[in-house]
């Protein structure tokens, strides 16, 4: 842990991209930074003050896993510049965390989030899953129903993805998880529904937040701002191009101790996929799509859309509507053609 702390300060140190950007918001995340020692989390976080230039950051953010953190750590974590935190609960029933593989139960992520109130976090977002294979509708109402009674200043909601070369994706493959999408809507618009009523803002897709309580980081991925990433597997989106670092903690490690990059080959970002990913991200968002990236051709698929309830075009965003929501990937697909 010492190794892969020191190596992550030195790749920031040598980062000649690190020093010109105009750092906004910082985001330690990608894994569980809270399992890292209290002495070894500590040396991060004043290891990368004292290296990047944090005097405009407005928000910085950590993740935390509910049995990784305690009262001394959280106010290290605060005393270090830590602003907000990304609670993983995903779920308030014991049956669907034993589903997912989580190693906490229900009573220490409200311990937790009650310890994070208590440190003097006055951002904490807490963030949830639903599809999860034998989770009911009443679970995830359930677990729905339990967080908005907490009070969270921001709430992320996310449909499981069956991703490859995972657990859950083999068991897909061979038959034991089947994907519903109209079951999949349905816990959307439970989730919708519930929380819109409680007061939060639908901001994007899977996220939510009351007034203020929006992630800025989060938004700057969406509206396709450049970003450094740090550490093993992390990606990067500077001057119009985008590589990632080695995934391997102990090849990562070596390459900084022996001078070498930790980066892959990486990609150059043309016009057409930086459109393309406009199309991906933004339509998520309630802001919306401007609508002169629509080209002539699609046209008449934007107006059958509109027709169809699934998206209205006003000063010039295209938003989606109630109807349109769980749709996003196949409209983004359809508009840019």
């Amino acid at each position: 842990m010492a190794g892969f702390v020191e190596a992550v300060v030195a790749e920031a140190n040598r980062e000649q991209a690190a020093r010109s950007l105009d750092l906004r918001t910082a985001y330690l995340g990608g894994g569980t930074p809270t399992a890292l020692s209290e002495k070894h989390l500590e040396r991060l976080l004043s290891g990368l003050r004292q290296t990047l230039d944090f005097s405009q950051v407005t928000e910085f953010t950590c993740e935390v896993n509910p049995r990784t953190i305690t009262a001394s750590k959280a106010a290290m974590m605060r005393e270090k510049g830590i602003t907000r935190i990304s609670l993983g609960i995903q779920a308030w029933d014991e049956p669907t965390l034993k589903t997912l593989g989580r190693d906490h139960a229900p009573v220490d992520a409200e311990e937790t989030y009650q310890l994070l109130r208590s440190a003097g976090f006055d951002s904490v977002s807490l963030d949830l899953m639903f599809s999860i294979p034998g989770q009911s509708l009443e679970a995830w109402r359930g677990t729905v129903e339990k967080t908005i009674s907490l009070q969270p200043d921001h709430i992320s909601a996310y449909n499981l993805n069956y991703e490859e070369d995972t657990e859950f994706f083999e068991r897909l493959r061979s038959g034991r998880y089947q994907e519903d999408e109209g079951r999949d809507a349905e816990f959307f618009y439970l989730a919708l529904d519930q929380l819109e009523s409680a007061g939060y803002q639908h901001y994007e897709i899977s996220n939510y937040a009351r007034e203020g309580f929006r992630s800025i980081h989060n938004e700057s991925y969406w509206l396709g701002e450049e970003y450094l990433g740090l550490g093993p597997s992390a990606y990067s989106t500077v001057n119009e191009k985008r590589w990632q670092n080695v995934a391997d903690t102990g090849v990562y490690i070596a390459r900084i101790q022996n001078g070498q990059g930790t980066a892959l080959p990486g990609e150059e970002l043309t016009p057409d996929r930086r459109r393309t990913e406009r199309f991906g991200l933004e339509l998520r968002t309630r802001r919306g799509l401007p609508v002169n990236l629509i080209q002539s051709e699609q046209q008449r698929m934007l107006r059958t859309l509109e027709e169809e309830g699934l998206l209205s075009v006003k000063d010039h965003f295209i938003t989606l509507t109630r109807e349109g929501k769980p749709l996003v990937d196949s409209i983004a697909v359809a508009l840019m053609g």
